[in-house]
């Protein structure tokens, strides 16, 4: 996306990597109910929150998890009656219900390691900030929260969810692009007080730590150090970090009549320029338009600005690397030998299909980094 080469683009696809059905890599299939936390539904579905039904199981040992979590739940929002179980894990627990005529939706974690209880700490945070300071997009209103159990109580929005992989195996409606970018854009230039949120990313840190797991080459660590100097240097001792939602995947954006909403903000704070564009760039393989659209964006806000869009896209690249190999590692312990049936696609395919991609979208920020690098 540098003046000097090409924008940052999706890279051109060989036929072999993309199988019939169209999309980079072979579409998953789809899970057999919905799980799609805050006010999610189904792509499809149409507008509106999915009504409520089904019921919640509190036999057995996970019951009892349920148990414990709606104890929480009822310690600070005594009126929340559950109905069903959004979403699921080893981790935290997503109940739907209803506060008197409203309808709720309550995020119980169960794994109280500090780093998950951090997380969701920090997100309790952010709530209670937008209480105070309202940020320029729709957000859930915040009921009730207790950090100190790592229980949050939160309005359950109207609306789908733009795409309900982290990876769409095929491009969202243009229309869906085009809202869920404005909505991060007004945000990314919404300017809270400084002493708000603080700053979830270590940069120096982080890319130092790529570069130790072997994600990152010798030359990538002096280039990305490189710009980051660069970077401060053009700032003249002023801090240019812009509020970020710090995950802003489609998934992570719903669409509704009244406009896009933004849910999930437990990495939410100040990171460098571009930190939300580089997200959505990374996840938009399908949508080459749409790449195009988001690096000239970076590049049109100047050369410190341009800078941090491709420091933020390499590490989100190197993350998403990272994350997709091990689960293709995992997929392949767990793949018995000649267990896939005749046409079948094998276990873990479309991860590896999906990994392949990034890792070329990864050889094209590298190159644009160079490019800037060299041109300093």
């Amino acid at each position: 996306m540098h003046a000097a080469s090409s924008s940052v683009s999706a890279p051109p696809r060989s036929p072999h990597v993309r199988p019939a059905g169209g999309g980079p890599y072979l579409a998953p299939a789809r899970p057999a109910a919905p799980v799609l936390g805050a006010g999610r539904t189904r792509r499809g579905a149409g507008p509106g929150t999915a009504p409520l039904s089904g019921r919640i199981d509190l036999s057995g040992p996970q019951g009892t998890q349920l148990r414990t979590a709606l104890a929480s739940v009822h310690r600070i929002c005594p009126e929340f009656s559950p109905v069903q179980v959004l979403r699921r894990s080893g981790r935290s627990v997503l109940l739907v219900g209803t506060t008197g005529r409203s309808t709720a939706v309550a995020k119980c974690l169960l794994d109280h390691s500090p780093a998950w209880a951090e997380r969701i700490r920090h997100e309790i945070a952010v709530y209670r900030t937008f209480v105070r300071h309202r940020p320029p997009t729709r957000v859930p209103r915040l009921i009730a929260a207790d950090p100190d159990n790592c229980t949050l109580v939160i309005e359950r929005m109207p609306g789908r969810v733009t795409a309900v992989q982290r990876h769409p195996a095929e491009a969202p409606p243009r229309a869906d692009i085009k809202a869920a970018l404005g909505a991060i854009r007004r945000l990314n230039a919404w300017c809270p007080p400084p002493d708000t949120f603080g700053k979830p990313l270590n940069y120096a840190k982080r890319i130092s730590r790529f570069h130790e797991l072997g994600l990152l080459t010798d030359r990538d660590l002096g280039d990305l150090q490189k710009l980051l100097h660069g970077i401060a240097h053009r700032a003249g001792g002023h801090d240019i970090r812009q509020f970020c939602h710090g995950d802003a995947l489609l998934s992570n954006i719903l669409v509704s009549p009244a406009g896009p909403v933004l849910v999930d903000w437990e990495h939410a704070g100040w990171y460098l320029p571009g930190y939300d564009l580089a997200t959505l760039w990374s996840v938009l393989g399908d949508a080459p338009a749409a790449r195009r659209h988001i690096s000239q964006l970076a590049q049109s806000a100047g050369p410190a600005s341009r800078d941090a869009f491709l420091v933020n896209l390499m590490l989100v690249l190197t993350r998403e690397i990272r994350t997709y190999e091990t689960a293709v590692q995992r997929s392949m312990r767990e793949t018995a030998p000649g267990a896939a049936q005749p046409g079948a696609v094998p276990s873990g395919e479309e991860q590896r299909l999906l990994l392949r991609r990034l890792h070329d979208d990864c050889q094209l920020a590298r190159r644009a980094v160079r490019a800037a690098v060299g041109t300093r």
